[in-house]
């Protein structure tokens, strides 16, 4: 197992440590919610983030990538946002997270091994366009939950002062479809842990 496939199996292991001190049902069910969250994007089943029992009506994200700062809005625009990312390798690693009434806060370091080319559409400057590269930054994402644990949006902001940029070797690469496997791989693990609809407030 190489460096970048440790990583994607490590991510959430901070939102399942703040969970265990976490005693308040809304509290819980907005992590839980998160957590299911990001399975989900990392094994590419948008469609069910999106759905009525993790997600608000309207959905607004405010994203501060690259050079192309965003705001998408509504389900439709927010799945497509998710399918545009491509064939990008993504984790997050060095969490802060905080929980409140408000939902969840959480200082990370974001990264994403992706061709030269990729990279450049987001608005990254990278030497040569077909090399892989692995790119991270500081980056907070605040992420605001309504009364019912469910997604209002997400807004993330990039601290552009603390961006690297490491050429990959192609035999050091994961690929997309080996992350999605592995974050199947956790989801279920998680509904077995925690049962049938664990992420809706009232059950969480």
């Amino acid at each position: 197992m190489n460096r970048f496939e440790q990583a994607v199996y490590d991510c959430m292991k901070p939102t399942e440590a703040l969970l265990e001190r976490t005693t308040d049902p809304l509290h819980r069910a907005i992590l839980l919610n998160y957590w299911r969250h990001v399975h989900l994007e990392g094994s590419g089943q948008f469609e069910r983030i999106v759905a009525p029992d993790m997600m608000v009506e309207n959905p607004v994200y405010r994203v501060a990538w690259g050079a192309q700062p965003a705001v998408v809005e509504g389900k439709d625009a927010v799945v497509a946002f998710y399918r545009s990312v491509g064939e990008s390798v993504l984790w997050n690693s060095d969490d802060l997270i905080a929980v409140g009434d408000w939902g969840v806060a959480d200082e990370l370091t974001f990264h994403q091994v992706a061709k030269g080319a990729d990279l450049r559409v987001v608005g990254y400057d990278v030497p040569d366009p077909d090399r892989y590269y692995h790119v991270s930054s500081r980056q907070a994402f605040v992420w605001p939950y309504d009364e019912r644990a469910l997604l209002k949006g997400e807004h993330l902001y990039e601290d552009k002062t603390s961006l690297t940029i490491e050429e990959v070797d192609e035999d050091e690469l994961i690929t997309p479809a080996r992350v999605a496997e592995i974050h199947r791989e956790l989801l279920a693990r998680l509904e077995a842990e925690r049962g049938e609809n664990f992420w809706v407030l009232g059950v969480a």
